[in-house]
């Protein structure tokens, strides 16, 4: 199962950094400033940056699909402790 969330921030590219940055040492990231992704362990995270916004891809079972939302959105809420984001996730 699939989910995706855009998240309306002007400092989408910093917090896609810090978060791929995160969990690099449990995790094998691979990211830039504009995209990421992150393999974890029962699906995959991908990452996107733009002006707008952080877009947020996210493949895991139907099981664990809300958990990984929930941390996801929590870890992010931790590094934009300044603003106030919203996760809309719209599951596919």
């Amino acid at each position: 199962m699939a989910s995706h969330a855009t998240v309306a921030t002007a400092s989408a590219s910093k917090y896609l950094q810090q978060l791929c940055k995160h969990w690099s040492h449990r995790f094998a990231v691979e990211f830039d400033a504009e995209h990421g992704t992150v393999p974890i362990p029962s699906g995959m995270l991908t990452l996107a940056a733009s002006p707008a916004g952080l877009s947020l891809d996210l493949d895991a079972p139907d099981d664990a699909l809300p958990r990984m939302e929930a941390t996801v959105a929590e870890h992010l809420q931790r590094f934009a402790f300044r603003e106030e984001l919203v996760f809309d996730w719209v599951r596919t």
